[in-house]
């Protein structure tokens, strides 16, 4: 059975919006993109932790998205190019969305069909290993809300940004497990819950 992780940068506030670029994620308003970069805290770390947590769930089986996070992503490390870029086009990609229709534009990509939380439901019985989820707020909340999350791998920055989307917001209730944390010298904190009951 897969696992499915979600693997994304936080503030200590909270706020996970635009983490990359300065325009990456500018719904409501929200002009602090970027700050990923800007705090002094990602570089390899963050790249170590995430290849080992895929390692060790079983392999890498592939990544979740949900739309805007799958057309932003296709679009930026395209144009961008580098060993990032190959590495999401063989990929094996699942995307949640209403709007989208076959074929996808991305090379192995698969689009999730019919209701959203039996989806991932079956995709999870039939696909051992990681599938990963990086960005995509709204498809997290209703995994949560579904109770189909089984690890958080969360880098969390010493910043605190005030405004912007968060993780997990007021419909949020679930106990954390901590099961594993290293910190970096530029003050990250890079953790990996699972969830438990409230």
């Amino acid at each position: 059975m897969g696992r499915i992780v979600v693997m994304n940068h936080l503030t200590l506030d909270g706020v996970m919006q635009g983490p990359g670029r300065q325009d990456e994620d500018t719904r409501g308003g929200f002009t602090q993109g970027g700050w990923a970069q800007r705090s002094a805290a990602a570089g390899d770390a963050t790249g170590k932790a995430m290849s080992e947590r895929m390692r060790a769930g079983g392999g890498f089986a592939g990544w979740l998205f949900g739309r805007r996070n799958y057309e932003d992503l296709m679009t930026s490390w395209n144009s961008r190019g580098g060993p990032f870029k190959e590495a999401l086009n063989s990929a094996p990609k699942y995307v949640a969305s209403t709007t989208f229709k076959e074929p996808l534009p991305w090379p192995n990509s698969t689009l999730l069909r019919g209701n959203l939380l039996e989806a991932v439901h079956a995709l999870k019985n039939q696909i051992p290993g990681v599938l990963a989820i990086m960005g995509s707020g709204e498809l997290i909340a209703s995994l949560m809300a579904g109770d189909l999350i089984d690890e958080y791998l969360l880098m969390i920055h010493p910043l605190v940004l005030g405004a912007g989307r968060r993780l997990f917001t007021g419909d949020s209730s679930m106990r954390m497990w901590l099961t594993d944390c290293t910190t970096t010298p530029e003050g990250m904190v890079i953790a990996t819950y699972e969830p438990g009951k409230a």
